[in-house]
């Protein structure tokens, strides 16, 4: 029977490399899995006020549909808190959905059709090619600076051509934990006004940074430069608010663009044709705004502390070196002589995973252009965990150079 060419096409590096480990560990070996940036399978979890508000909801009966476009009261709470960061934004530009996964989907649903072009930054979280290329369109990669958190301006304006729709920015981001400072932003910002294309703004990620512009979860945003800008934010519970499989998500629009009047009037459209998000977890994203946010900085500082062991210690192993990640909880090493050394990162990353049991992601899976010969490392496992793995990587790579 006959199957989409679009869908049979659809990768996901983070989770497809699971089905490898699983062949793996079925032969009795111990797997440290470093592939999927899941604070709550580490050991993290959301604060027992969360939680007892979810408790609370189901209890005294809040399991009905909830409004298509999210709960009013939490839309408030979340447009307070876009606001707090710079941007234009009321109730009625916030949309909630389930994770930023699905307000991605909408996003692209809505402005994306066969021939246009969106621009990634290289690399990227995998979702965004597919579901453009799902819609038609094709993916560009513009390149970023690791080790300066910064993008390359004019690769980016080289790269725009009449068919391009949007410019997407993750930061901080995943896979590399760049942070963009407030100049970088207000360049992309400044391009995508002069030529007329949404800016998409990820930042699901927003208070876990660690130096520079919003260092120590004070996040620089690009509401504080988005002026009158097409910026369309997408953002979440899953990362900072620890609350991954409970999947709550929103898209907030710069309310003072008029140029978003077409899409903030149609993809609402969207939230109506699946009907609802999960009304109980919706009062426990509200408390999650509304309740004390000091379990944040701890969950911040424990991260940092990881990320303050992992990068030194990744760069004293002859063959890699990774650029020091300023927020997220990645790190996307490089591997020298990748191509002729191991045949390529996926093979780098299949051979550490079979031969020491370490799993991580591969880098193209990121993105050919600027993701192939890296890999992708979590950094969320405790300390003893990551020096072991660490260990592991260290004799493989003396192994391969022999």
């Amino acid at each position: 029977m006959k199957v989409s060419r679009r869908v049979a096409g659809v990768e996901y590096a983070i989770r497809d490399i699971v089905l490898a480990a699983r062949d793996v560990q079925r032969r009795g070996v111990a797997i440290d899995y470093l592939n999927i940036g899941d604070p709550v399978q580490y050991g993290f979890q959301p604060p027992e006020n969360v939680r007892q508000a979810l408790i609370d909801a189901v209890s005294r009966g809040e399991n009905y549909y909830a409004p298509s476009e999210g709960l009013p009261e939490l839309r408030e709470a979340i447009a307070k808190k876009e606001s707090a960061k710079g941007l234009s934004v009321s109730a009625d530009d916030v949309v909630v959905t389930n994770g930023v996964s699905e307000a991605l989907d909408m996003v692209i649903s809505s402005i994306v059709e066969e021939g246009d072009e969106v621009l990634l930054p290289g690399p990227y979280y995998p979702p965004y090619a597919s579901y453009v290329r799902l819609r038609g369109g094709t993916p560009v990669e513009f390149a970023m600076n690791l080790e300066e958190s910064s993008v390359d301006i004019d690769d980016i304006r080289s790269r725009i051509t009449p068919r391009t729709v949007a410019i997407c920015l993750i930061s901080p981001n995943n896979p590399s934990g760049v942070v963009f400072d407030k100049k970088s932003l207000a360049e992309m910002v400044r391009i995508a006004e002069e030529h007329n294309l949404y800016l998409i703004c990820d930042e699901i990620y927003d208070h876990i940074t660690f130096d520079g512009d919003g260092g120590g979860g004070r996040f620089a945003g690009v509401g504080g430069v988005a002026g009158t800008a097409p910026v369309i934010i997408l953002n979440g519970f899953s990362k900072v608010h620890l609350m991954t499989g409970w999947r709550m998500g929103y898209v907030a629009f710069n309310g003072a663009s008029a140029h978003l009047d077409g899409i903030r009037e149609n993809l609402p459209k969207l939230a109506r044709v699946r009907i609802t998000t999960n009304l109980p977890f919706q009062y426990a994203a509200l408390e999650s705004l509304r309740g004390p946010q000091d379990y944040i900085g701890k969950f911040v500082s424990e991260v940092r502390r990881r990320r303050d062991y992992i990068i030194p210690r990744l760069n004293e192993i002859p063959g890699i070196s990774c650029a020091m990640p300023r927020g997220a909880f990645y790190a996307f090493p490089r591997i020298e002589d990748c191509a002729k050394r191991f045949g390529g990162d996926k093979n780098f990353v299949m051979s550490l995973l079979e031969r020491k049991g370490v799993l991580t992601v591969h880098g193209s899976g990121f993105g050919e252009q600027y993701g192939s010969g890296h890999f992708r490392i979590v950094y969320l496992p405790d300390i003893p965990v990551l020096e072991s793995a660490m260990s592991k990587l260290e004799d493989f790579m003396a192994s391969s150079s022999s």
